[in-house]
């Protein structure tokens, strides 16, 4: 119950920072706290204001922006593991992958590159006409 709760909140306020309305009222809120610097005098409690009310709004959104990635993530990786699962010729051994650490991974890539490489010499020098140009055209 606490789990959905917070996935919940979680996603609409993740959802709303990352909304250009939070940039332009974090903006605001700046602006109006350094318009009225000269009215408190650039007092400590002047400063102290937003120091605080920065550190905790940073603090809170690093938990519930690292709860948003992680789901995205774990998501993403169900849906690649359904992928590698349906499609025949796909080695099942990826299914997983992420669990392995960061040296093992980079070594199944480098592995993987040079296969490609094996098969396609020229994959890894893309020249003009080629697929990947021809994606990045269309943008």
């Amino acid at each position: 119950m606490i789990d959905r709760a917070f996935t919940a909140v979680s996603t609409r306020i993740s959802g709303w920072a990352g909304d250009p309305f939070a940039f332009i009222l974090a903006l605001g809120i700046v602006v109006v706290w350094g318009v009225t610097g000269p009215l408190f005098h650039y007092s400590d409690t002047w400063q102290l204001v937003i120091n605080t009310g920065t550190t905790i709004v940073t603090f809170l959104m690093v938990f519930l922006i690292q709860n948003a990635q992680n789901r995205d993530a774990a998501a993403m990786q169900a849906k690649l593991d359904e992928i590698i699962r349906a499609i025949d010729e796909a080695r099942g051994a990826f299914i997983g992958l992420e669990h392995r650490s960061d040296a093992e991974i980079q070594q199944i890539r480098t592995a993987l590159e040079e296969e490609c490489q094996d098969e396609d010499p020229n994959a890894a020098k893309p020249r003009s006409g080629t697929e990947l140009e021809r994606l990045l055209r269309r943008r």
